[in-house]
């Protein structure tokens, strides 16, 4: 067993968009609710309930 105490077994990338700021605010592509995003943000946007779900699903397993 390796004695490697550093945390690069987790390859997810935790990058978020910037914040808006105010309105227009970007829709979430899964619930089409209001986001904290641009709505000139390029990609994926989603709002703060479909974005804790996703990282439930996306969490690394210890």
């Amino acid at each position: 067993m390796s004695d490697d105490s550093d945390d690069t077994h987790c390859l997810i990338d935790a990058t978020r968009p910037p914040g808006a700021g105010g309105p227009p605010y970007a829709e979430c592509v899964l619930c089409r609710k209001p986001t904290e995003y641009p709505q000139s943000y390029r990609g994926i946007t989603l709002c703060p309930v479909c974005e804790w779900q996703e990282a439930q699903r996306t969490a690394c397993s210890g």
